[in-house]
């Protein structure tokens, strides 16, 4: 593994760029991971695996996220992690190392729906894989949450006039023993995030609460039925939102393929080798027959 930093919109990006230990690399996998997650956690552990099978993999802290420059801290905002990617791709591509090789994308979790976007809008990248992805709908979204969704926005519009005209940024947690006021209020995410199972030393537990503004109304599912690369999608039915993933397969009209494993729930996708190995390996394969 070696560091690869880089730029994106002026900000400089950190990353983790893990390398085949024998032989030339087929090709680039550049990961991004769940909500406020981090390098070092899911989308790390996938790009070693795809160095494990002959991929170069990068996973890196987005804008706002970890070692990456970026304010407001904690900021989730899925146009700016697809920014993100693109100039991942560029700074790649640049490389005189890795200039000629193919680019896909990997997105697990919440990263899978910027991922799609960011592969349907780069012709540079050959392939979507989504492992365990959560492929949000925005106006089912809207739907679901009912009278709950304008207090979400108004709440994430009063942060960003704070932010604008103070500099102050409101946080609240990511994850909590209680949940409560969280933005993942999920007993698995804390299990992950709020314990030494996954709480690295470089991962903030907190979420800027004008994230909702971008999140809430985020929308990938429409993709579905515009995008021409081949598309994998690996879930399980006890992950997240798996009718969302059967939806998104279903509409794709490209190149396509499933794979559903058999999970406890969603985060075990971020750290069983049981879930890992079978999804990197079908990735694998997906990518190179790309």
């Amino acid at each position: 593994m070696e560091r690869f930093n880089f730029t994106s919109h002026g900000e400089r990006l950190v990353g983790n760029l893990f390398t085949p230990a024998h032989g030339a690399a087929r090709g680039i996998v550049i990961t991004t991971g769940p909500l406020t997650a981090v390098k070092e956690q899911a989308a790390g552990v996938y790009a070693e695996a795809m160095a494990a099978r002959g991929f170069l993999g990068l996973a890196f802290d987005h804008r706002g996220f970890g070692e990456s420059g970026g304010k407001p801290r904690q900021l989730e905002n899925p146009r700016s992690r697809i920014e993100d990617i693109h100039a991942a791709a560029t700074a790649l591509r640049d490389d005189p190392r890795f200039s000629g090789l193919p680019v896909y994308g990997l997105g697990i979790c919440y990263g899978a729906g910027p991922m799609a976007l960011a592969v349907h809008e780069d012709e540079r990248f050959k392939a979507f894989a989504g492992v365990a992805g959560v492929y949000t709908d925005g106006e089912q979204t809207r739907q679901n949450m009912g009278a709950a969704y304008p207090r979400f926005i108004d709440r994430a519009n009063s942060a960003a006039l704070r932010w604008r005209e103070t500099g102050e940024s409101e946080t609240i947690r990511a994850v909590a023993p209680e949940n409560g006021d969280v933005a993942m209020p999920l007993r698995e995410a804390y299990e992950f995030y709020g314990t030494p199972r996954g709480a690295v030393p470089n991962y903030t537990n907190a979420y800027a609460v004008q994230s909702w503004e971008f999140t809430l109304p985020f929308d990938v599912m429409h993709v579905r039925l515009e995008i021409e690369k081949p598309v994998l999608i690996v879930h399980s039915e006890k992950a997240l939102l798996p009718a969302l993933a059967h939806r998104f397969h279903d509409g794709v009209a490209a190149k396509k393929e499933e794979l559903w494993l058999q999970s406890a729930g969603q985060i075990d996708f971020y750290d069983d080798s049981r879930l890992i190995d079978p999804a990197a390996n079908r990735a694998a394969a997906w990518f190179s027959g790309a």
